[in-house]
């Protein structure tokens, strides 16, 4: 199944326990703390653009090209600009290290991810991924056929749940429902098929649309209502059946069937490999998914390499202000590490920065943006890295997988975890040893989540983790000996109705460009991107919802437009 850019973690307050006192020992001391996004050097940056008056810049440097935002649609511009042989060109980021989403990390000597942790196999309408896997030795032709490296696929075995006190394979709850729930899976499967047929869903979902009909008008319908509207009229009220496709929202979206639109859950399986009843064949190749240990941070780290070598790759940089000028585009950005403002001019840019953050640095931003801005709402995540000493004592059940999901009130927004282990090489006594277990939670149904994120201290994230996963695993306490916490106030836009249907009307004309070729000199396909005479805006947030393929391909065509 298609999952989880963000799998979900800890609980609310109301779900937040504390530790167990010992009662031979004394309780293990937990370190940890927040790490991955500086949320103070955010909120300095909104301070900042909230007084307007900004110093004046103490350095002026020069490019052909400026990119503003390092995650995966920065990191894609570049790769596109490097392809048509731009090399002057500079990548400006918040953080210490790109990736935005997919960033990676280590906890006690272990990769794991701090965001999005896995990619599933793209199909052809995603080819500007397909390429980039090409390139980075993921994919090879053999025999005429594409086959991915196995290293680089999920290890079985691939996921479970944990329903009614034990483990079953899959995420699915089969185990002991009555039939009515399995003539409702029946159901559901029929219904999105139906839609699949009545209007092609694709991804990245943007090589659906064209100047002559932006959105289909079986896709507006769908916009046009909540995904729970959707279920009630199809009579799709099992309480299981619902409870795993809130998950599934929640998981790709950030909120669940009664905020996203039934386009966006149609979209979830339709334009991927559909929705399988128990018992339905299965094309496991389609199901299949790509996953490291430090989760897509292995794909990020690769992007942003060789950006390292050449230089063009400026962190702990905040960009501050971007004006379009007659001549060319000045980029006013703060270097945190000297203290001074520099400006960039360049006589293009390309905006990769989130829509509400690039709607505040833009100096008189374009209609389109704004009205991006106002509709858009964004869901605030969480991530939890827990290191174990050893594995964990399992309840009864299906084996320990890679993805681990808990079947849980969904208002409390913990999805389960990844263990950060499962995808290692290592055989024998190794897999005896420690492991980073990543746990994930969605805050966009939370009340207050954002503040919530903001306020409550790192205990408080690390102790509603443990608490939810010692159900499963009720030696969790005893070994673990660290939890870091990241936090994503705005980690992604939240595909609520009517979002589709404006932004599919955005970036429909053709930007001129003088390149009409990439390395292998294949012509230039159409990617839809925002545009101004000067500045291309590339970033997941245009497409309405955050995922790998629509942030990447964004990126690519926005840095092709302006090269």
């Amino acid at each position: 199944m298609q999952r989880r850019h963000f799998l979900a973690t800890a609980a609310t307050s109301a779900a937040t326990a504390v530790l167990l006192p010992g009662c031979e020992k004394a309780p293990r001391v937990l370190e940890g703390g927040f790490t991955g996004i500086d949320m103070a050097r955010g909120h300095a940056l909104r301070d900042v653009l909230k007084r307007g008056n900004l110093p004046a810049p103490a350095v002026v440097r020069r490019a052909q090209v400026i990119i503003a935002g390092g995650g995966v649609a920065g990191l894609a511009a570049a790769r596109s600009l490097r392809l048509a042989g731009v090399q002057d060109f500079a990548l400006l980021e918040l953080e210490d290290t790109p990736g935005g989403n997919s960033r990676g990390t280590v906890v006690g000597g272990l990769p794991c991810p701090q965001g999005a942790h896995y990619l599933p196999v793209p199909g052809d309408n995603a080819r500007e991924v397909q390429d980039l896997l090409e390139e980075l030795g993921v994919r090879r032709r053999v025999a005429g056929r594409w086959q991915y490296d196995e290293r680089h696929l999920c290890h079985s075995p691939q996921e479970r749940l944990f329903f009614d006190g034990e483990w079953q394979e899959g995420l699915l709850p089969v185990h002991g429902v009555p039939d009515t729930t399995l003539a409702q899976y029946r159901h559901f499967a029929r219904a999105v098929d139906a839609e699949a047929r009545a209007a092609r869903f694709a991804m990245p979902a943007l090589k659906l649309w064209n100047q002559k009909q932006p959105l289909a008008p079986a896709h507006q319908a769908l916009d046009a209502i909540t995904f729970e509207q959707w279920l009630a009229a199809q009579g799709l009220d099992d309480a299981h059946l619902r409870w795993y496709l809130d998950y599934c929202c929640r998981d790709d979206y950030g909120a669940g069937t009664g905020r996203v639109s039934a386009w966006a859950g149609i979209h979830y399986f339709a334009s991927r490999h559909g929705f399988h009843a128990p018992g339905e064949a299965v094309d496991e190749a389609r199901e299949s998914v790509l996953t490291w240990p430090e989760g897509n941070g292995w794909i990020t780290q690769r992007l942003a390499d060789p950006l390292r070598a050449a230089g063009q790759l400026r962190t702990a940089t905040s960009v501050l202000r971007i004006t379009e000028g007659r001549h060319g585009v000045e980029v006013d950005a703060l270097n945190h590490g000297t203290g001074n403002v520099e400006r960039w001019v360049a006589p293009q840019c390309v905006v990769a920065l989130p829509v509400l953050l690039a709607a505040r640095v833009v100096q008189q931003p374009p209609a389109f943006l704004t009205g991006a801005a106002q509709r858009l709402q964004w869901a605030p995540w969480l991530v939890a890295n827990i290191h174990i000493t050893a594995p964990l004592t399992d309840r009864p059940g299906a084996a320990p997988a890679w993805d681990n999901v808990l079947y849980a009130d969904p208002t409390a927004g913990g999805l389960g975890y990844v263990n950060a282990g499962h995808q290692r090489l290592d055989t024998g006594a190794n897999l005896a040893g420690p492991t980073v277990l990543t746990y994930y939670q969605a805050l966009g149904d939370v009340q207050g989540g954002r503040q919530q994120l903001a306020t409550q201290p790192w205990q408080h994230w690390a102790d509603a983790a443990l608490a939810a996963l010692s159900v499963p695993h009720p030696d969790l306490r005893e070994r673990a000996t660290r939890v870091d916490i990241t936090r994503y106030g705005h980690a992604m836009a939240i595909p609520t109705p009517g979002v589709q249907e404006y932004l599919s009307k955005i970036g429909l004309h053709r930007a001129t460009s003088k390149r009409n070729s990439l390395s292998k000199t294949e012509r230039l396909p159409w990617i839809p991107t925002p545009a101004t005479a000067r500045l291309a805006f590339a970033h997941s947030d245009w497409s309405g919802y955050s995922v790998f393929e629509e942030a990447f391909t964004r990126g690519h065509g926005a840095g092709l437009v302006v090269a």
